[in-house]
């Protein structure tokens, strides 16, 4: 409501309004919004919200410059076509309202493919906006539950940007520079932001869910939400991203799911929590490619230094497990569902979410022991990783 006064004091500012975006967007909510934007001549979008209204935003954009391209057309292959943006995109403003996405900092959007039951997007430079206005007032308003499993997206955005495959080793490497993905793996640059956004999150993000008037924890865990989105966006995401897609499109057709405290008569598995069921056993599966790096996840979690007795003195075959107890415990202070059948799935959906994960290829290329393996697809790996994920 104060963007909308704000734009309406402006008496030389002509605007229109886009309310109907919806929480987790569809190709169908994309659409409307599409067609609505090629309605009209605008010169900049502004988009005031979550990550959903800012995706959203970033989608209409796009096809208003791409006035006949379908939504397939640049959506990540193999799902979509994949193809490159060469069109320069109208200037878009970000003001997000939660600290979650970071999608203010990305040129990434997300939507639910429902006819296939599972989430992908569209990722390219060109999609970011031009400016983000990042102020704690404007999660102000933002309920405890939202402010959880957005910050929930900010933990994980961190530590798999951290733990993806280097960049130096990411494969294929395009011969022409405008076909290489955003997502490059982990690099010396995206590791300074998602560090720090990691160890803000893990001190923070407990402390809103306990008060969401605490407004230093709220200041922090925004900041965090646009660190962890310059982290990802250079660097990327892997595991617990790839397999929440179809966690979250397959709820709408079977469990049914609908997490306390979101304002919706529909099934919804927010985005941060269907990133979390996976996290302990996706990081107890890819500790092995980098101890080191998950010894100083470890670390943080355990509120204490790398070079603490307590963890130096674990094998660096025994991190992962004590990574996954971890993130277990921390995931257990928040309330976060213990696992895939605490919200409803059984051990008859595991093929249904491994093959809603395969098609994921733009994260799980970047993933340690699946991205690097030549001429494998992940397939038993991603079943095993899941099926640890059911209770834990």
């Amino acid at each position: 409501m104060f963007a909308v006064a704000s734009l309406e004091a402006q008496s030389d500012l002509p605007f229109e309004i886009f309310d109907q975006v919806v929480a987790e967007p569809t190709e169908d909510s994309w659409r409307k919004a599409i067609t609505w934007a090629r309605e009209h001549d605008f010169s900049h979008f502004l988009a005031v919200g979550g990550g959903s209204v800012i995706d959203t935003a970033k989608a209409a954009n796009l096809f208003s410059v791409y006035k006949d391209a379908d939504i397939l057309d640049f959506v990540n292959a193999p799902i979509g076509k994949g193809l490159p943006i060469s069109r320069s995109l109208l200037p878009l403003i970000a003001v997000p309202t939660t600290a979650g996405t970071g999608s203010e900092t990305t040129g990434t959007a997300i939507l639910d493919i429902t006819s296939r039951s599972f989430k992908t997007g569209i990722a390219n430079r060109a999609m970011k906006p031009v400016l983000g206005i990042v102020d704690t007032h404007n999660t102000e308003s933002c309920p405890t539950a939202v402010h959880i499993s957005a910050g929930l997206d900010v933990l994980f955005h961190s530590i798999e940007s951290y733990t993806a495959i280097p960049y130096t080793e990411r494969m294929p490497r395009p011969a022409n520079p405008i076909l290489r993905p955003a997502y490059q793996g982990s690099n010396p640059v995206a590791d300074i932001f998602s560090m720090w956004a990691l160890r803000t999150t893990v001190k923070y993000l407990p402390r809103i869910a306990k008060n969401r008037d605490d407004t230093e924890a709220r200041r922090q865990m925004l900041l965090a939400s646009s660190f962890a989105g310059i982290g990802f966006g250079n660097a990327g995401v892997h595991l617990c991203h790839g397999m929440s897609y179809p966690i979250s499109g397959l709820n709408k057709k079977g469990p049914k799911y609908k997490h306390p405290g979101y304002v919706t008569d529909l099934p919804i598995i927010p985005h941060g929590v269907s990133v979390a069921l996976t996290g302990p056993a996706v990081f107890q599966f890819t500790a092995p490619s980098s101890p080191d790096r998950h010894r100083e996840a470890l670390a943080i979690f355990n509120n204490t230094s790398v070079t603490d007795p307590s963890i130096t003195s674990i094998p660096d075959r025994d991190i992962g497990a004590h990574l996954y107890e971890a993130i277990a415990r921390f995931l257990d202070g928040l309330g976060v569902p213990r696992g895939l059948k605490a919200i409803g799935y059984t051990m008859n959906d595991l093929d249904m979410l491994v093959e809603g994960t395969l098609p994921q290829r733009r994260v799980l290329d970047l993933a340690p022991g699946i991205g690097d393996i030549v001429g494998a697809d992940g397939k038993e790996l991603l079943a095993k990783i899941l099926e640890q994920s059911m209770e834990y």
